[in-house]
């Protein structure tokens, strides 16, 4: 009986809290229901959360398509030390993130903490802006997936038949996985929800093969060479490379915030999300950190991965002394990535699905829709992240620098988006009034300021060094577009806002189911 009656205490705190965040930061128009109003079915289990969170950002997989630029930025220092930064920033991320979702599991994610947060007279343009970082970096996310597992595939032919393909050919290659994933979430998640348990299970146990394969077949450096050698080819400053070269370990965190999106098709959200979250920077550290060491141990030098577009292929061939089982090893890697496409499709569609329902979209009413033939999901926001991800791939047959910068700026966008509702969070000074006291997930209040002010500080690392072309002397080949791109997705938002969600945006108006 005292524990019902503190359960209900302990709703109505969070209830409050959200009834005066909401009134003091948000037009009077919004109508605030505690009572969740639930188009969508909940039935995603913990588990399946779970592995889904970890199974975007995928740690070890995202080191191994990444990991000659971190080599580039600072050699083996660089790639191994890194896990630590990136851990630093992430697991902030993720906490400031787990504490608010605690409280407000909803699909809008970041973009409706910083809707809840922001002070009144900023509230709409704040949360738009967050909103609109956080999707179009989903975006980018999905079409840097189907890019990489394209290369891939490519890289088998080439090896086997001396085929190389063309920039066309790897784009179609690239929209077919694009369709399938499409057709995959259309018609058969519903009906398949282990998948993201299977894939879960693959990649972990992927991971390990890998690694003892290679530590015992290969021959290694030493460990002194491993552990304190830094060798910098990019010709920036030792401080410079090393930040520039953290683009690896992002990657490997891309995606953390999937859970987030999936927030109201999850069981027990509240408790379940915040879970989801870090066991993804856990379990994601523990894999990256080991696969970074392992791998490094097997490279002969830094030199051999030259212009190699799948040096991680390579590696494995030189690791595992077997070209047979180094593709072995690429063909499970292109099914974790196919399977990654599928729940970067799934989880980028419900974004855009929650930003249309707060008509933050040209066409929001279409967007928002849900189909009851097709299991309520949205079909409209698949069919647009789609296209989207359609569109991204086409800028790759204009030129492959574009595209890389496009690809470029999607970690620093992400980061961005985590941000914001961080440096809201301190502005509120952590007010009980948006943080209640008792929640779901809750750490000691020193822990709390010091992942805020983290997660604010990582996104200005990333902005500054993200931004820097890679090596030096910068040439047209080499140089990072990533302003352009940042520059080209600001006018997109700016457009958007003027002709449709200036007048229509109002940010959250749906209740929170706790």
């Amino acid at each position: 009986m005292d524990e019902q009656k503190e359960s209900s205490h302990d709703k109505a705190e969070v209830d409050n809290s959200l009834e005066l965040a909401t009134s003091e930061s948000t037009n009077e128009t919004i109508e605030v229901v505690h009572i969740n109003p639930q188009a969508v079915a909940r039935d995603i289990g913990p588990f399946q959360i779970i592995a889904l969170g970890f199974n975007i950002p995928n740690s070890w997989a995202g080191v191994a398509t990444a990991f000659s630029a971190a080599l580039t930025a600072g050699g083996p220092v660089s790639l191994i030390y890194g896990n630590f930064v990136s851990l630093a920033m992430y697991g902030s991320a993720a906490v400031t993130l787990a504490e608010l979702a605690s409280v407000y599991p909803t699909a809008g994610g970041q973009y409706h903490f910083a809707s809840i947060m922001a002070p009144k007279r900023f509230n709409r343009s704040i949360s738009y802006v967050c909103g609109m970082l956080a999707t179009v970096s989903w975006v980018i996310c999905s079409a840097s997936v189907a890019s990489i597992t394209s290369l891939c595939i490519a890289s088998i032919a080439d090896f086997y038949g001396g085929y190389k393909a063309s920039n066309w050919q790897l784009f179609l290659i690239s929209q077919g996985l694009n369709v399938f994933a499409l057709g995959y979430n259309l018609f058969l998640m519903k009906k398949t929800r282990w998948i993201h348990n299977a894939a879960f299970i693959l990649t972990l146990s992927a991971f390990l093969v890998i690694c003892i394969v290679c530590l015992v077949r290969g021959d290694k450096q030493s460990s002194t060479w491993v552990w304190t050698n830094f060798e910098s080819s990019s010709g920036w400053p030792p401080a410079v490379s090393f930040f520039i070269g953290l683009s690896t370990h992002a990657y490997m965190f891309g995606g953390l915030d999937s859970a987030l999106h999936l927030a109201e098709e999850t069981l027990d959200a509240s408790k379940t999300v915040p879970k989801a979250l870090m066991s993804t920077i856990g379990i994601g550290f523990f894999s990256g950190f080991v696969f970074s060491v392992a791998m490094t141990y097997c490279i002969p030098s830094l030199d051999i991965f030259a212009n190699d577009p799948v040096p991680i292929y390579k590696l494995w061939r030189i690791a595992s002394k077997s070209d047979t089982a180094a593709t072995v090893f690429l063909v499970i890697g292109i099914v974790i990535f196919t399977f990654i496409l599928v729940a970067t499709q799934q989880t980028t569609s419900r974004l855009l699905w929650a930003l249309a329902r707060d008509q933050g979209l040209v066409f929001s009413t279409h967007f928002a829709k849900l189909s009851p033939k097709l299991g309520d999901i949205p079909v409209a926001a698949l069919l647009l992240d789609a296209g989207l991800i359609a569109l991204c791939g086409c800028i790759s047959l204009g030129s492959t620098a574009a595209f890389n910068a496009l690809v470029g700026v999607f970690s620093m966008m992400q980061m961005t988006s985590f941000a914001i509702p961080a440096a809201l969070l301190l502005y509120r000074r952590r007010d009980k009034k948006v943080l209640p006291r008792k929640r779901a997930f809750r750490v000691p209040e020193m822990v709390g300021w010091a992942c805020n002010i983290g997660t604010v500080v990582a996104a200005v690392i990333e902005t500054l060094f993200f931004t820097f072309p890679t090596v030096l002397p910068v040439t047209g080949s080499n140089m990072n577009y990533a302003v352009v791109v940042l520059a080209v997705v600001a006018i997109v938002m700016i457009l958007n806002w003027v002709f449709s969600a200036r007048k229509r945006y109002q940010g959250p108006r749906i209740g929170v189911a706790l």
